[in-house]
């Protein structure tokens, strides 16, 4: 008898969960992080979010096409269920409509990924339309944008100030109108992603902004407790940061005084 299949969730199927069963999202930028994942959610989001995570980097704007690729591909050859999105980085979509379909064509050719997201801030409406109209699925992403990290002067949370609730509004609207099938909402005021949960007929999937969005995202590394600071917005499901450390103190430990490896662990030569 063969195996069961698991067929793998569509645009579609997310589509259809707005207003009733939660979508479960993560990020994974490896082959191993994901096939773990995989069984347990329904997207798997290759965040530009792995310049920092993974690299190093102080912010999400030195993040290549390139690094987008590979790490999409690896996501891609560990997950058989979920749907998985790539980010597009900084300076691959805002240039023009035209510069943005080549990248993510990219993108989607040498990943095989399912959709691609993009940062919708003002005027990126038009090219959300322009990459829908030509068959690739854009996730949508408003509020705080990790890619205008100079223009707002750093990570901060939008629409706790009145002046800001209308654009954080627009964001949404217009991405839901250029044919957006879903759209983050990171560090918002709960009550505007309320507003906009409710608003748009798209799901909505919060990241540090309300129960209320019809599905939730973390960063996987800051989920399982690998930095030393966690953003107020996360919940630490493990410690795994100081599992890791405990290890490596008892493997150096071993190693020095001589017990690894030991018999069992090398090998013997053998008679023909």
């Amino acid at each position: 008898m063969s195996e069961k299949t698991t067929s793998r969730i569509t645009i579609t199927d997310i589509s259809q969960r707005k207003g009733s069963e939660k979508i479960v999202m993560l990020t994974a930028y490896t082959t191993p992080i994901a096939r773990l994942l995989d069984p347990h959610v329904d997207i798997l989001l290759v965040g530009d979010s792995v310049g920092m995570v993974l690299h190093g980097l102080p912010s999400t704007l030195a993040v290549t096409l390139e690094m987008m690729v590979l790490h999409g591909r690896a996501v891609m050859r560990g997950s058989s269920h979920a749907l998985v999105v790539v980010d597009m980085p900084f300076g691959t979509y805002e240039g023009s409509a035209v510069s943005a379909h080549r990248a993510a064509v990219r993108l989607m050719q040498e990943t095989g990924c399912h959709a691609v997201k993009v940062e919708s801030g003002c005027g990126i409406a038009e090219t959300i339309r322009f990459l829908t109209e030509r068959g690739i699925p854009v996730m949508g992403h408003i509020g705080l944008r990790p890619q205008a990290v100079n223009t707002d002067g750093g990570f901060k949370a939008k629409g706790r100030l009145e002046r800001e609730r209308e654009k954080v509004l627009e964001e949404a609207r217009s991405a839901q109108e250029a044919g957006a099938f879903a759209i983050v909402i990171e560090g918002v005021a709960a009550e505007l992603a309320d507003q906009v949960t409710k608003e748009v007929a798209v799901p909505t999937i919060g990241i540090g902004a309300s129960p209320n969005c019809d599905g939730q995202v973390l960063v996987i590394d800051d989920m399982l407790g690998l930095f030393e600071w966690t953003p107020k917005f996360v919940r630490r499901y493990a410690n795994l940061r100081e599992t890791i450390s405990r290890a490596a103190q008892t493997y150096a430990k071993d190693v020095r005084s001589g017990s690894f490896p030991d018999g069992a662990e090398v090998y013997s030569f053998k008679a023909k």
